[in-house]
C-alpha cells in the first residue's frame, strides 16, 4: 500500500502538498522546489564552513558541528537557534548579567589524536561520536578514516581525545585516482543498527566541480585500528538529481534522510526496507525538492518528524516531516 507523506517548512504560513511514497526516481525538472528560509544563523566566527551535524542523545538541544577541510581537529556544540554552547569557565557575561555568550575567539572542543584532513560528516550512536575524514575530491587519498570518540559534556569540556582511528578503503577502487569515473568521495555518514554506513559523492574523472547524481552505499563491518578496513558495498542509486552531501537515520531507524546538492537541491526520504539494508533500491522513497539553500552540507533529525539542515554559510533550516 502506498503511504502518504505530508511535510511543511517551519516558519511558512502555507500548507505544502502531500507526497506519496514512490520508487526512487528524481523529478524531471531541476527548477522546481520550495524556497527555504533560515530559522537561525550561527554567528560564531570560528564556525566558518559547517560540514556535518549530529544531535546529542544525552544533552537536550545540543548539536555537534564541525568545519570542512583544513580546520583544526575540533567540534562545536550549538543549539537549534544557532547559539554556541560554551563552558562557564570560558564564557563571558556582560554587565547586565545576561546569559553567557560565546567569546568570539572560543575555539570549541579540541580533539587530540585526530587530524582534519577533510572532515565531511559526523554521526552519533548513544554517547559515541563518529567523524568521517572521508572527503576525497580528487579520489587520490589512501588515508581515509573514521574517528571514534566519546561524546564530551559541552558545558564542562574544551579538550578530549579520540578512542580510535578506523582506516577505511573502498573494495572497488584500484587506482588513485581512477582513470574513469571518480566515485570515491564521501560526505555522508550514518548509523543503522549499530553499523556505520557511507554514501559516496560522484563526479566525472578530472572534473571535480561537475556533479554526477549517482551514489553508492557502503557498510563498515570491521573496526580494526592497525590495518585498513575494506568497506562492504551494499546498494547504489543511478540518479538522485544531485550529488550527496549528507545523510542521517531517524531516531526510530525507520527513515533514512539523504541530502542532495547541485544540480537539484533536495532531501530524499528512504523508508526502511522490509529486510536488510538496501535502502536505495528496496526502500520506498519520496523526494522533497527545495531552492535557496545555498551550499547545504549537513542534515540531522531533531525527532522522528523534524529535520534540521545547515549550510556552509552557517544558516539553519528546519523541515517538518509527517509520516
Amino acid at each position: 500500500m502506498m503511504r502518504r507523506v505530508g511535510w511543511y517548512l517551519i516558519g511558512f504560513a502555507i500548507a505544502l502538498g502531500v507526497f506519496g511514497w514512490f520508487l526512487p526516481t528524481p523529478a524531471k525538472s531541476a527548477q522546481n522546489g520550495i524556497p527555504l528560509q533560515p530559522v537561525a544563523t550561527v554567528a560564531h566566527p570560528p564556525i566558518d564552513e559547517m560540514s556535518g551535524i549530529a544531535r546529542s542523545r544525552t544533552y537536550p538541544d545540543v548539536y555537534w558541528v564541525h568545519n570542512d577541510s583544513g580546520d583544526r581537529a575540533r567540534l562545536f556544540a550549538i543549539r537549534q537557534n544557532g547559539a554556541v554552547i560554551v563552558p562557564p569557565f570560558v564564557s563571558r557575561r556582560d554587565s547586565s548579567n545576561r546569559p553567557e555568550s560565546a567569546p568570539p575567539d572560543f575555539e570549541g572542543v579540541q580533539i587530540e589524536g585526530a587530524t582534519n584532513i577533510d572532515w565531511e560528516d559526523i554521526a552519533i550512536d548513544g554517547d559515541t561520536l563518529y567523524i568521517a575524514d572521508t572527503g576525497n575530491n580528487f579520489n587520490a587519498r589512501r588515508d581515509l578514516a573514521i574517528y571514534v570518540l566519546k561524546e564530551p559534556n559541552p558545558r564542562e569540556t574544551v579538550r578530549t581525545h579520540v578512542l580510535k582511528r578506523i582506516p577505511v578503503a573502498y573494495p572497488d577502487q584500484k587506482a588513485f585516482p581512477p582513470e574513469d569515473a571518480w566515485r570515491y568521495d564521501c560526505e555522508a555518514l550514518f548509523v543503522f543498527q549499530g553499523k556505520l554506513y557511507l554514501l559516496t559523492k560522484h563526479r566525472p574523472a578530472r572534473q571535480p566541480d561537475t556533479p554526477d547524481p549517482s551514489t553508492t552505499l557502503y557498510r563498515l563491518d570491521s573496526e580494526a585500528t592497525d590495518r585498513i578496513n575494506t568497506l562492504t558495498k551494499v546498494d547504489e542509486h543511478p540518479n538522485l538529481g544531485g550529488w550527496v552531501t549528507a545523510a542521517a537515520m531517524s531516531p526510530d531507524e525507520q527513515v533514512l534522510a539523504v541530502l542532495c546538492q547541485a544540480p537539484q537541491q533536495s532531501v530524499w526520504l528512504f523508508q526502511r526496507p522490509p529486510q536488510g539494508d538496501r535502502f536505495l533500491s528496496e526502500g520506498k522513497a519520496t523526494q522533497i525538492r527545495f531552492t535557496n539553500g545555498k551550499q547545504c552540507e549537513a542534515i540531522e533529525w531533531v525527532d522522528n518528524e523534524t529535520l534540521i539542515i545547515t549550510n556552509e554559510q552557517r544558516e539553519i533550516f528546519v523541515i517538518k516531516v509527517s509520516r
